[in-house]
């Protein structure tokens, strides 16, 4: 089947949660596919996840909420620290009707998802992590910095648009304050207690996130598998969608049990035709 369809119908669902007003992209193709919620990242709203969802949008109920202060959602009165972007998706879950689903998280929204993981493990069937935020060795802002401009030859031009635009309308106090928690926040002390098939998604250009960072988690998983995915940076689900659900495909069709029982003895073996090197 082919992922690359651009017209796929995504509609926008209005919720609310805790007060606030939550704005979703939702893909409903039948009540029997599998949900998927996808999660953004520092700063931005669900847009620039869009184009993954509507590759995906053929095959799964995909979901893709604007966290509370981002996109067309309500701001609350304070930046959601990730305790609280974590028990906001707990509560968005039950507006939206949906008991558990997979969980997709690129770059800091990786980081909300394990979060999820440790509070309400019971929401999430399995999670993919992809570009998974923070690399241990670059956890300060100007080596941040630094790798997020080296990534913008491997994305679409069309994403530095995005992603500008989406920064201003969250303003830049917003920003920073989530800038410091993708610093400040250690992920590696949570992947042991995720107690879900879990699939590390890295794209074999991305700067952000290092090869090695990527192997000590999926290590640090209980059931951890990696894949890579070649000639990508950090923003596939952007700038390579079609790619990106091809490799997450064979995950998602899987049984939890068959993926509980394939734990990844050699972190960095399962890969997309032609990736044959580490970057």
């Amino acid at each position: 089947m082919s992922f690359l369809n651009p017209e796929a119908p995504l509609r926008r669902h209005y919720t609310e949660v805790d007060g606030l007003s939550i704005c979703s992209r939702v893909a409903t193709p039948g009540p029997d596919a599998l949900a998927i919620v996808l999660v953004h990242g520092l700063g931005v709203s669900g847009r620039y996840l869009v184009p993954l969802a509507k590759a995906l949008a053929a095959q799964y109920r995909v979901f893709v909420p604007d966290m509370p202060g981002y996109g067309s959602s309500d701001r609350p009165d304070h930046v959601l620290e990730v305790p609280e972007l974590a028990q906001f998706l707990d509560h968005w879950l039950d507006t939206v009707g949906l008991e558990q689903a997979v969980f997709l998280g690129n770059s800091f929204g990786c980081q909300v998802i394990a979060e999820l993981a440790l509070r309400y493990p019971h929401r999430i069937d399995r999670a993919i992590l992809l570009g998974p935020t923070s690399d241990r060795t670059i956890r300060s802002v100007s080596q941040h910095l630094w790798r997020f401009f080296c990534d913008a030859p491997n994305e679409r031009l069309s994403l530095s648009i995005v992603l500008a635009q989406e920064y201003l309308r969250a303003g830049m106090g917003r920003f920073i304050r989530n800038f410091q928690m993708v610093l400040d926040d250690h992920i590696e002390t949570k992947l042991p207690h995720m107690q879900m098939p879990t699939l590390v998604v890295r794209g074999s250009r991305d700067p952000l996130v290092s090869q090695l960072w990527v192997e000590e988690v999926t290590n640090l998983l209980p059931y951890g598998q990696l894949a890579v995915l070649p000639k990508a940076g950090h923003v596939p689900n952007y700038s390579d969608p079609a790619g990106l659900a091809r490799l997450i495909d064979p995950f998602l069709k899987a049984s939890p049990l068959t993926l509980s029982c394939q734990k990844s003895s050699a972190p960095g073996e399962q890969r997309s035709e032609s990736a044959n090197s580490k970057s």
